[in-house]
């Protein structure tokens, strides 16, 4: 019987969550197997238990795949009944390789960090470049991606400061002053910026300098028009967010969900994802469908709002920040913040089956351009399914960096 054939559970499923909407069938095969293989853990052995256990804390489908790749490494090496010497040989040198390039990065990045010295110049801002690394790594991992790998960790290490400047320390004015900065994107613009802000300002702008300089006669220089826009993009929403906080406005839970979209730093990040890479070309039709933020960006960005939101409202209200979707929706609809987060959730759900269905859809565009998207998506889920993994990233945030970053396999 399949009730008692825990192979096969954890085949349907890990298969379940390749559902689209409609697809109420395996909706509920995903709860008939999540059931009967937690019903079973107790009677398994090492490795299956191993194995069934990380599915059900994260299925393959959601998780991001160089950690996928350590744990199931780990896995086949405990199956002394299967296991292929070789490969198993093989396998481990792949990763050890490829984790002495990524420290190799992470070095150079770190120089970068400490050269600019944010962490004394800007002491209210979150420290976290070796998690900004580690979420870029969760986007694209191969050798073939170190530049943009680079570029988008220096990105979003920048990007979280900003988001700092406008949470918690910038006044409105000053926050009206670098967003019109960033609008204009030039140098002299930083005269209008207190000196913390030029800090932050100049490295951004650095940083954009000496991606365009590396794409010179390699790609297109247009793709950093959209690079710049779509980081205009993201200061706007900021800016809205801003706006709402000092004037003490409550937004309705679409006007919410709108500008979190943008906010979330997703449809940015996708954009930055396209530049740079070496084994496509980069067309005006790609930058073009990316920076109009389709369907999966949308999805993916709507995922990382809302679980951050779930898993975060409860310090942000106490920090005072401005009022997440469960706010937002609690004060709408006058039900509790239970209702309101399940609610939520199920939203996520529905954004995640939206993510397939682009996916698989026979005629989607090509797959290099919407795989960011569902990388990007899978790292909510690794950095927040037990809270703010990101800024609060002990335990499991902590373990998961160092099985990629410090860990190496034993040969």
């Amino acid at each position: 019987m399949l009730t008692n054939d825990a192979k096969g559970l954890l085949c349907l499923y890990e298969a379940s969550y390749l559902r689209v909407q409609g697809e109420n069938i395996l909706e509920e095969a995903c709860e008939f197997s999540r059931k009967h293989l937690k019903s079973l853990l107790s009677h398994l052995s090492t490795p299956l238990v191993d194995q069934v256990e990380h599915s059900l804390e994260i299925p393959l489908h959601r998780g991001m795949p160089r950690l996928e790749a350590r744990q199931y490494i780990s896995i086949y090496e405990a199956d002394n009944s299967t296991r292929n010497e070789l490969i198993l040989e093989l396998a481990k040198l792949d990763f050890n390789l490829l984790q002495a390039l990524h420290r190799i990065e992470l070095s150079e990045i770190s120089r970068w960090w400490k050269d600019i010295d944010f962490a004394t110049k800007l002491p209210f801002a979150r420290d976290r470049l070796v998690e900004c690394y580690f979420w870029i790594l969760g986007v694209y991992f191969e050798p073939k991606y170190s530049t943009t790998r680079k570029f988008m960790t220096k990105i979003i290490a920048i990007a979280s400061v900003i988001d700092d400047i406008y949470d918690v320390y910038g006044t409105l004015e000053e926050l009206k002053l670098f967003t019109h900065a960033i609008e204009r994107w030039e140098v002299v613009a930083a005269n209008e910026l207190p000196k913390y802000m030029q800090v932050c300002y100049f490295a951004l702008l650095d940083v954009v300098k000496e991606m365009e300089d590396k794409l010179v006669n390699k790609e297109p220089l247009c793709c950093m028009y959209y690079a710049k826009e779509a980081i205009k993009g993201l200061v706007k929403a900021y800016f809205v967010e801003a706006k709402w906080f000092h004037a003490k406005y409550v937004p309705t839970f679409e006007e919410c969900v709108e500008n979190s979209t943008m906010s979330s730093g997703y449809p940015m990040l996708a954009v930055e994802a396209l530049v740079g890479l070496e084994d496509m070309a980069i067309t005006k039709r790609a930058l073009d469908w990316a920076i109009s933020v389709p369907k999966i960006i949308r999805s993916s960005s709507l995922i990382a709002r809302l679980d951050d939101d779930v898993h975060t409202y409860k310090v942000e209200q106490e920090r005072g920040d401005a009022p997440s979707s469960v706010e937002c929706y609690v004060q709408q609809y006058g039900v509790s913040e239970e209702e309101a987060c399940n609610k939520i959730k199920g939203m996520v759900e529905i954004e995640w089956m939206n993510i397939n269905e682009e996916i698989q859809d026979p005629n989607h565009p090509p797959l290099q351009w919407l795989l960011p998207s569902l990388n990007l998506a899978r790292m909510m889920v690794v950095l927040y399914q037990n809270g703010d993994g990101y800024t609060n990233s002990t335990g499991k945030t902590k373990d998961r960096i160092a099985s990629l970053l410090v860990d190496p396999l034993p040969m």
